[in-house]
């Protein structure tokens, strides 16, 4: 058959695509929350030990009933496998790279860090509520943003009280720092 016709995929590069996820960057850490960490561990076992053999079975049952070619079982379950074991190994890659990063250990600390919770007022005289995470945990809509965010590094080592620069293509907007507070240790 003419190579032309045939659907091949790099698997390596599916893998780093996999859910939207934003790469690492280069020579960088993949630093997590314990908790983004345990979330994204349980993931990866319901993964493994649930889903993957539930679909297995259909699979196996829709295969043993014969024509393959119209069997909406069997071609759905296959799809849904290979979708099953990218994220499992998407899930798999990231974990191996994780460095599970202990907001808990600034408890007290009026700078900063990983893991804070930062309120701040922009120069229009909005308040913002942001917690500094791992790449892998952001969900901006609930106030979680990447360490790797503009806004986080701007606001990185800096304490409560003073003002940072933020420079996007909007252009430059001035940060004050209202409060800064991590978790309590366990």
């Amino acid at each position: 058959m003419n190579k032309a016709f045939v659907k091949e995929s790099d698997q390596e590069d599916d893998d780093d695509l996999d859910a939207g996820a934003p790469p690492i960057p280069a020579g960088a850490k993949n630093y997590m929350t314990p908790e983004g960490h345990r979330r994204m561990k349980e993931e990866l076992l319901q993964l493994i030990d649930v889903e993957r053999p539930e679909v297995v079975k259909v699979v196996s049952w829709a295969a043993s009933n014969g024509d393959r070619s119209e069997n909406g079982d069997y071609i759905y379950g296959k799809r849904r496998l290979r979708e099953i074991d990218r994220r499992i190994r998407f899930l798999t890659k990231r974990l191996d790279k994780a460095e599970v990063v202990d907001p808990s250990v600034h408890h007290g600390s009026d700078q900063v860090y990983f893991g804070a919770t930062v309120t701040y007022e922009n120069l229009a005289g909005e308040e913002h509520i942001v917690t500094i995470v791992g790449i892998d945990e952001l969900d901006p809509l609930n106030g979680k943003i990447s360490w790797i965010a503009p806004v986080a590094r701007a606001l990185t080592k800096a304490r409560e009280g003073d003002t940072v620069t933020l420079r996007t293509p909007a252009g430059v907007d001035e940060l004050t720092i209202l409060e800064v507070s991590y978790p309590a240790p366990a």
